[in-house]
């Protein structure tokens, strides 16, 4: 993950992605793309990522993904025990993530899916 920059975990087939990367072009924040299905990220970055949104893997585990129903996510425990469990298979399976991830310079992130997020970031 980039420190110095922020960074978008970006699917460019997704439409709530692309307005996220519109977002902060239009804004002229300095960015990379992480195009994180070609350069999926570790087990130890989603963690990182988890923390500094304050959200637990499967709040964002896409479950009807093919490969969610396929690895039958929906049925997993909820749980610390099994926290582990769901981190890596986001590792292993990075098309689950939901999207887009911003990682911004100053150390925090968002799931920006909604107006709320995509304003945090102008």
């Amino acid at each position: 993950m980039a420190s110095e920059q922020t960074e978008i975990w970006h699917n460019q087939k997704c439409s709530k992605s692309r307005a996220a990367k519109a977002v902060l072009e239009e804004s002229g924040v300095n960015y990379t793309e992480r195009r994180y299905l070609d350069n999926p990220p570790t087990a130890a970055e989603i963690r990182a990522v988890l923390a500094k949104l304050g959200l637990e893997p499967w709040d964002i585990t896409r479950t009807a993904e093919a490969e969610a129903k396929e690895l039958g996510v929906s049925g997993w425990r909820r749980t610390a025990a099994d926290r582990d469990r769901w981190i890596t298979a986001l590792a292993e399976h990075p098309r689950l993530i939901q999207r887009p991830i911003v990682l911004t310079a100053d150390g925090r992130a968002y799931l920006a899916r909604d107006e709320a997020s995509l304003d945090a970031l102008r």
